[in-house]
């Protein structure tokens, strides 16, 4: 079902507005008025949409992680669950970054209260942990699965994190190849 022109074109305004404020306030100190005075939209078409501006958050970030989600899976689609099999082209978590960059950039900015990194570590996690095969994880019953889940996930939230203190000049491709050499080291998937 397709979504309305006009729809799409406020939650559009909404979202560039409120990532806009973001980059100098805390979503709780955004009111609605400042944030139709930003998207350029009266309160009656706000309200049309949402309840309040928190609710404009929650909808852009599920927007995000529905991407987030899309772009995570690819390569186990691609290699047929095989992740072994993995070629660096395949990856496009990087992609999707690039794509939300300037929501990204307000999740990594050392200034932004940390709640926001967690609910993307909260999120990747999960991913992580729906496309683990319970099968390599009996094989380890000395790793407590919850810290290797968030070990992992921190693992890539570094990448993206210092990808971000290095302002997003490495280039995807190189990314992407040097995703492939950590996840080879020490791994039995290794290309020796």
């Amino acid at each position: 079902m397709k979504q309305d022109l006009r729809v799409i074109k406020t939650q559009g305004s909404l979202r560039r507005a409120l990532l806009t404020l973001l980059k100098s306030k805390p979503l709780e100190s955004i009111t609605v008025a400042e944030l139709c005075r930003t998207a350029k939209i009266n309160r009656g078409t706000f309200y049309l949409h949402y309840k309040n501006v928190h609710e404009v958050f929650k909808h852009y970030f599920e927007v995000i992680v529905k991407e987030l989600r899309l772009s995570y899976e690819e390569p186990y689609y691609k290699t047929n669950f095989n992740i072994e099999n993995i070629e660096a082209d395949m990856i496009k978590i990087f992609h999707h970054v690039k794509t939300y960059q300037d929501f990204y950039q307000i999740i990594f900015d050392e200034r932004m209260p940390i709640t926001y990194y967690y609910l993307l570590f909260d999120t990747v996690r999960s991913l992580m942990k729906e496309s683990i095969d319970e099968r390599h994880l009996e094989a380890a019953d000395d790793v407590n699965v919850d810290y290797l889940f968030s070990y992992q996930t921190n693992a890539i939230l570094g990448i993206l994190i210092e990808w971000h203190r290095q302002g997003y000049k490495t280039s995807i491709q190189e990314l992407n190849q040097q995703l492939i050499a950590i996840l080879s080291i020490n791994s039995p998937f290794r290309k020796v």
